[in-house]
C-alpha cells in the first residue's frame, strides 16, 4: 500500500517537470549549465560549513598515498568548483576534470585561495571517458557529488581503476538513496524528476555503494551516515576510500 502510495505522488508531480524536460529537448535547457556552475559555487560554502569535520577526517590520511618519489599526484573527477581544494595536503599535485567547462572561471578563484596545492591542468571531459588521461597515472583519484550525475556509474569507477596506480586510493562523498522505510525515501521518489533538472542531471536514488562493491578495488572503507543540516532529499550519504 505504501508503495502504491509513493508511486501515486510521484505521478502527481511529475507534470512539473515537463517543461523542464521540453527545454531540454529543444536545445534551451543548455543554457542552465552556464548558470549551474555560479549556482554550485555559492552553495558550496554552507555545504562545506556543514560538512567540513566529514571532510577533514575523510582526506585526513591522503597523504599516506604518496608515490616512491614523496610525490602526491591526485585527480579530481567532477571538480565543479573546487570545494575540496582546502582539504588536500601541502604540495599535492592536482588535475581537475569535469564535463562543464564553464565551472572553470569559479575553479581558478579556488585555486587562489587554495595556494598550497600545484596546479597541473582542467580537463573538459566525462568520468565515463577519460582517454585523454594515462594509464595508472595518478595516486588519488576523488569523487564527491558525482556520481550522482554521471549517467554510468560502473564505467566512472572502471575509468578510476585504470588511471590509479597500484596501491593508490580513491576518495568518495556521495549522496545515495534511503531506506524504503523512511520518509526520506518517499521525498526523494516523489521529487527525483525535478531534482534531476534542478541539479544538472543529478539522481538522489540511487544505490552507489552497491557499485563500489561491485568495482573490483583491492579493499574498501565505507560507512553510511546522515548529512545533518543539508537538504532532506540528500542527506543520506555514503563516505570513505577503496584501494587498488
Amino acid at each position: 500500500m505504501k508503495s502504491c502510495f509513493v508511486r501515486f505522488c510521484r505521478l502527481v508531480c511529475l507534470p512539473l517537470s515537463i517543461p523542464l524536460y521540453v527545454l531540454e529537448l529543444v536545445g534551451l535547457f543548455g543554457l542552465y549549465k552556464r548558470i549551474f556552475p555560479m549556482l554550485a559555487y555559492n552553495i558550496t560554502f554552507s555545504y562545506n560549513d556543514k560538512m567540513h569535520e566529514v571532510k577533514r577526517e575523510l582526506f585526513r590520511n591522503v597523504a599516506k598515498f604518496s608515490n616512491s618519489e614523496g610525490g602526491l599526484r591526485l585527480l579530481e573527477v567532477g571538480c565543479g568548483s573546487g570545494a575540496n581544494f582546502q582539504f588536500y595536503p601541502y604540495g599535492c599535485t592536482v588535475t581537475c576534470t569535469d564535463p562543464n567547462a564553464h565551472f572553470e572561471r569559479y575553479l581558478r578563484l579556488s585555486m587562489d585561495a587554495n595556494k598550497h596545492l600545484t596546479y597541473d591542468k582542467f580537463l573538459v571531459l566525462s568520468g565515463e571517458d577519460m582517454q585523454e588521461v594515462e594509464d595508472e597515472c595518478v595516486d588519488v583519484v576523488v569523487c564527491t557529488l558525482v556520481l550522482c550525475s554521471v549517467k554510468n556509474v560502473p564505467k566512472v569507477l572502471q575509468e578510476v581503476r585504470r588511471i590509479l596506480r597500484t596501491g593508490g586510493a580513491f576518495y568518495f562523498l556521495e549522496h545515495v538513496v534511503s531506506d524504503s522505510s523512511m520518509w526520506t525515501y518517499f521525498f526523494q521518489y516523489v521529487f527525483e524528476p525535478i531534482w534531476y533538472y534542478l541539479g544538472d542531471g543529478c539522481m538522489v536514488t540511487r544505490t552507489t555503494w552497491k557499485d563500489l562493491e561491485a568495482a573490483g578495488f583491492a579493499e574498501l572503507h565505507l560507512k553510511h551516515i546522515e548529512a545533518l543540516g543539508v537538504s532532506l532529499v540528500i542527506r543520506p550519504h555514503i563516505v570513505g576510500y577503496s584501494i587498488k
